[in-house]
């Protein structure tokens, strides 16, 4: 199936009308994705300063990457409170994933093939599909916050797509057809997908619980602070489309999913020890490279922000 091309007007309409706030340090890390900030207190920041932050954020198409940050569990929390409350999560071994939460600081994902004693520290191999956090729920996150606080000396990277870049991309046509489409997103989707991910083997046994994770959500999603529109689907949780034939749902899903996976949306994040990277769900999708672990440990903190009810654009 032939893609739909991003044309360099396409992208430069976007990245141009666009300036980051020079009030900070802020440089732009691709044409079309991701600004980085340095010597940003994240602890201390005023009203005003995390306002200039959000702006650059949205400016970035909601990805940011806070470099050489220093922050204790209880700080990281703090701070993702600015941008909303906290998914809380349990340490209950019996739940989905549950063991991997931070035990004393139950806002906090542990990332890591890092074991102590023969008890894993984090989940391995999160994220190790192309995905957007949280859609298989009613509400989906709204960003999430992921700290590096020990890395491999290479590997490791995440890659992120914009979804409001690839959706300018297409067709005033394909615009058209798609307005007004809703997909269900599901957790189930993975053991569909299990050879694809790694979130499948979490799964085994527990195929009634995954399938009660499901949403329907709009296709193309509106953004309230940015006025922008943007593609709301991901291979990870995404189904089917709302109201067509199965073959007609998968056709056009495998192209809107080729599509946001170009080159020309993607920037690969290298990470740094004491990166706090910033990314907004509600118009990127993410891809964790798990090629690391031969190299090293890599051991991360990750709070998630509750997000609303999707509006259709």
């Amino acid at each position: 199936m032939a893609l739909a091309a991003a044309t360099s007007s396409n992208i430069a309409n976007i990245a141009n009308t666009e300036n980051l706030d020079t009030s900070l340090n802020v440089k732009r890390l691709s044409p079309v994705l991701g600004a980085e900030v340095t010597s940003f207190d994240v602890a201390g920041c005023t009203d005003a300063q995390f306002e200039q932050l959000l702006t650059a954020w949205d400016c970035a198409h909601g990805l940011l990457v806070l470099r050489d940050v220093h922050i204790s569990p209880a700080e990281h929390i703090a701070f993702a409170r600015r941008f909303g409350e906290p998914a809380m999560g349990t340490a209950d071994p019996h739940s989905i994933l549950g063991h991997y939460w931070h035990p004393e600081f139950p806002a906090i994902y542990r990332v890591s093939n890092k074991v102590i004693n023969g008890v894993p520290q984090g989940r391995e191999d999160a994220g190790t599909y192309w995905h957007t956090d949280g859609t298989h729920g009613n509400t989906p996150s709204r960003c999430s916050l992921l700290y590096g606080l020990e890395l491999p000396p290479c590997g490791g990277d995440t890659i992120f797509a914009s979804l409001s870049t690839s959706y300018e991309a297409l067709s005033d046509t394909m615009k058209r057809l798609l307005q007004g489409l809703t997909a269900v997103h599901t957790l189930a989707k993975t053991l569909a997908d299990g050879s694809q991910n790694s979130y499948a083997k979490e799964l085994v046994g527990k195929a009634d619980l995954a399938a009660a994770k499901t949403a329907t959500h709009p296709v193309v999603r509106y953004h309230a602070r940015t006025g922008h529109r943007s593609l709301f689907v991901n291979p990870g949780f995404t189904s089917h489309i709302v109201g067509m034939h199965s073959a007609e749902s998968k056709a056009l899903l495998e192209f809107l999913f080729a599509h946001t996976t170009q080159q020309e949306f993607l920037y690969r994040h290298q990470w740094r020890r004491n990166d706090l990277v910033i990314w907004d769900n509600t118009c990127t999708m993410h891809y964790a490279v798990s090629d690391y672990k031969a190299y090293g440990v890599r051991y991360m903190h990750r709070v998630s922000v509750k997000g609303e009810t999707p509006v259709a654009a």
